[in-house]
């Protein structure tokens, strides 16, 4: 739990930090790591629907053109809020907040690594998935980063960018947008916001001092923590349905329906366990809860796409 946003926020001397390692700080590589897997299963399953074996020379070309865009717009990310990062303990040490990083040097950085790589994933994959990619490094960087300090639906209009990723993996296999594929969206759109809302109630006082319009930071905060289950609780429920949209297209079969279903009960629980921040009023305990949610998040969604692959097109591979 964060300390009083009352309470000094300078941090102790900050370790020294190699270049490599604030690299992978600036280029977000957990998160990117994520996007790669979530666009990997939608090329696996786009692939399969074509009839073609998804282990080319595509696969391995697309997988790289998407995480070289996600790494610069990481960058660019961070070159806009290295102001506001300085403000939070979380952030702080990052290495354009920390100043180890200059602005022109991440600049450079981002740029080029997002343009250049949605180039390479026109010209190796096709038009329509070097150009989708590069919308959500745009979405990302120019929309929901300043958003985040001006309204408190930075985080529905963020979900776009950030459900992308697996319908950019089914576009750079079949090269069009199919229903299968905005299927896959719909399924990491809806799975953000109770990882969302985790995250902002553990940290809602570092984004307060930040001045990053959070639900969580709402003035009153019995309104605060109900706004913040309720929108939980809705998008919880609502992922069971919409993880089942694959196999209405026949993308899965009933082994994936039987999982996803049981993934996320599992998921609403922790959910529904997350809702007792209504009613506790012992801070560590409610950060728990939130810290259990955002855990279960971060399980939960490889858990289900590992699940599409290996119960791809109804084969049963497990």
């Amino acid at each position: 739990m964060a300390t009083s946003a009352t309470t000094d926020h300078v941090l102790a001397p900050a370790k020294p930090h190699s270049l490599l390692a604030d690299y992978a700080t600036l280029f977000k590589l957990r998160i990117s790591t994520m996007v790669i897997i979530t666009a990997g299963a939608g090329f696996y399953l786009g692939s399969l629907r074509s009839g073609i074996s998804p282990f080319h020379a595509g696969f391995l070309q697309a997988l790289i053109g998407i995480a070289v865009v996600t790494c610069g717009s990481s960058a660019l990310n961070q070159a806009l809020e290295r102001k506001s990062d300085s403000l939070m303990r979380r952030t702080a040490d990052r290495p354009m907040a920390a100043g180890r990083i200059s602005l022109a040097h991440g600049l450079i950085l981002g740029f080029a690594a997002t343009f250049l790589g949605a180039l390479y994933l026109a010209y190796t994959t096709n038009l329509l998935t070097g150009t989708l990619t590069l919308l959500t490094a745009i979405g990302y960087v120019a929309i929901y980063t300043p958003l985040k300090r001006v309204t408190t639906i930075n985080t529905f209009i963020g979900a776009f960018p950030g459900a992308l990723p697996p319908l950019i993996g089914w576009t750079a296999a079949r090269g069009v947008i199919e229903w299968p594929g905005v299927a896959l969206f719909a399924i990491l759109f809806v799975w953000q916001f109770p990882h969302f809302m985790a995250i902002g109630w553990m940290y809602r006082e570092d984004y307060a001092r930040a001045g990053i319009r959070l639900t969580p930071n709402l003035p009153n905060a019995r309104y605060a923590a109900q706004s913040t289950v309720v929108q939980a609780l809705f998008y919880a429920v609502l992922m069971i349905p919409t993880s089942l949209w694959l196999s209405w297209f026949h993308i899965t079969g009933l082994p994936y329906t039987i999982v996803a279903t049981l993934l996320g009960l599992w998921y609403l629980y922790a959910t529904i366990r997350f809702a007792r921040i209504l009613h506790g009023s012992n801070e560590a305990d409610n950060t728990a809860l939130a810290r259990n949610l955002l855990k279960t998040s971060v399980l939960y969604l490889p858990l289900l796409m590992l699940a599409m692959i290996l119960n791809a097109q109804g084969r049963l591979l497990f």
